[in-house]
């Protein structure tokens, strides 16, 4: 298959064999890993009856394929189950309220980051061999290096109790048009101070590897040779051939809109989806589990078939690349 529909079409048949692969491997963790479902709703008795009832009751008592057959069905028809902890809800009222949470403080953490990375990436890259280029990226490297369960502490001392600007934890809702928006309150500002240092050298280190590359080209000697401004050429030679790779990763960067930070979420009160993946894990929920598993692979799968048809459109020589080297 020739061209971009062939290209397309390839990427889609793929789509859903990894997702079949993950959901069998999480279902049959979650069927015989450590943990019995049936016990968990038994709660403190421990009466074999009540057992067997249960288990009937639920299907747990039927062979491996069947009930991951049924389960499958259900949740390709967006029913995911019922839900350990809390219990008597369904898994898809508790787990959508919370990625829409996780989404917005995620999507804001992401403008800031490659608002912030990627001229930190270009301005490096212009000043190679100077002292500014390592002190950079140096700097940026020490955010880094700090682990969230370290990073959030202090931040909490500093900003919290010595200085009193910020509230410590929780999340504070506001509605909008019948939405309920949580990105627009003081609380907000501790969270992203702590999602966002880290995250600003990985995009500024590639950013600045994309741009030395670029240096090096031809149209740049030959844009600067004629004379035109250092911006001009920065803007419209430079940074638009160096941030191409980019969409990779940003694609990926996407997926992390839904899957959360559980120590972010857990120690700063925010009722998130990664808070509430470390409740379901903890609590052995593997209907929950199932469903978060299943909704971030697809998001996985989504932004990766998204970022290889963009390069597609892009650069016809990657969705010919086949075609050629037969």
């Amino acid at each position: 298959m020739q061209g971009l529909a062939g290209y397309i079409i390839r990427r889609l048949l793929w789509a859903p064999l990894i997702l079949l692969a993950v959901s069998l491997v999480t279902f049959a963790l979650g069927r015989f890993g450590p943990g019995d479902p049936v016990q968990q709703l038994q709660g403190q008795y421990r009466d074999p009856e009540v057992r067997e009832r249960i288990a009937e009751e639920l299907g747990y008592n039927d062979s491996f394929f069947v009930q991951y057959w049924r389960y499958m069905k259900s949740a390709v028809q967006g029913d995911f189950g019922e839900t350990l902890e809390p219990r008597g809800f369904q898994v898809e009222d508790v787990i959508f309220p919370r990625l829409w949470v996780t989404f917005q403080y995620n999507v804001l953490a992401l403008v800031i980051i490659f608002g912030v990375g990627i001229p930190a990436g270009i301005w490096a890259a212009l000043r190679q061999g100077s002292w500014m280029d390592p002190l950079t990226i140096g700097v940026l490297l020490l955010f880094t290096s700090v682990p969230v369960l370290v990073s959030i502490p202090v931040l909490q001392w500093l900003f919290a109790l010595k200085l009193g600007w910020l509230p410590s934890s929780g999340w504070e809702v506001r509605e909008f048009f019948g939405m309920e928006i949580g990105v627009l309150s003081k609380r907000i500002l501790l969270p992203l101070i702590v999602l966002t240092l880290p995250g600003f050298a990985g995009v500024a280190r590639y950013t600045r590897a994309q741009v030395l590359e670029v240096l090096d080209q031809d149209f740049v000697r030959t844009a600067r040779a004629k004379g035109l401004h250092e911006f001009t050429v920065v803007s419209r030679h430079i940074a638009r051939n160096a941030l191409l790779p980019l969409a990779t990763m940003m694609g990926f960067a996407l997926v992390g809109l839904l899957s959360g930070s559980i120590f972010l979420e857990t120690l700063l009160g925010i009722p998130g989806i990664g808070e509430y993946a470390f409740a379901a894990v903890s609590a052995k929920d593997s209907n929950a589990i199932m469903a978060i598993v299943l909704l971030t692979s697809t998001a996985f799968i989504a932004a990766n078939l998204i970022v290889d048809i963009t390069y597609g459109f892009i650069d016809p020589r990657i969705r010919l690349g086949a075609g050629a080297e037969r």
